[in-house]
């Protein structure tokens, strides 16, 4: 009997930059959590890394690699309802990028965080600072991001039992299981 273990082939899916902007962008959501009743300029600090993160995934989501680009990942309103109802039957297709569910969270994402950045922002200006309802809409968009945050992570544990493949690990090392019968590039 063979001690090694047969080999999957794999193909680079996500590239080091997606991978290091997501993994940033996840520490930073943290961080400004952590830090949102903190003393000093450390919470306004980590949004503006949440912002610049924002900013280069939007330029390398039209000028970077194949499964980086909006265009590849954000399908069709119609592609995405068929998607989901596939999803209750069991019969999703396996995506070799983001899923269209996935696209359009993506996108979900990326607004809100630059969403909050944009009202947390607002707050430490002269004209809006101790407004009432800028800091009510700072917090309220960050329960709802939260809200995504958790939606999102659902959907990658779903999604990886589903295909039987490690995504949260796939956005480590930015390798995924070579395309098979059936799969969607």
């Amino acid at each position: 009997m063979s001690t090694t273990a047969q080999r999957v082939p794999t193909v680079k899916v996500w590239d080091l930059l997606v991978r290091c902007l997501h993994w940033t962008l996840v520490a930073s959501v943290a961080l400004a959590w952590l830090t949102r009743h903190s003393e000093g300029g450390w919470h306004e600090k980590i949004g503006y890394v949440a912002l610049s993160v924002v900013v280069i995934r939007l330029c390398w989501g039209f000028i970077g690699s194949r499964y980086a680009r909006f265009g590849h990942f954000v399908r069709t309103p119609t592609a995405t309802i068929a998607y989901a109802r596939s999803l209750t039957t069991g019969t999703a297709p396996r995506y070799l990028g983001h899923n269209p569910l996935a696209g359009y969270m993506t996108i979900a994402l990326l607004t809100l965080v630059a969403l909050v950045c944009a009202s947390g922002w607002m707050y430490t200006t002269e004209t809006f600072w101790g407004v009432e309802w800028v800091e009510q809409l700072h917090e309220g968009l960050t329960n709802l991001l939260l809200g995504l945050v958790a939606l999102h992570i659902l959907g990658v544990i779903g999604t990886s039992r589903h295909t039987g493949e490690n995504l949260a690990a796939a956005m480590v090392h930015g390798n995924k299981r070579a395309p098979g019968p059936g799969d969607v590039d």
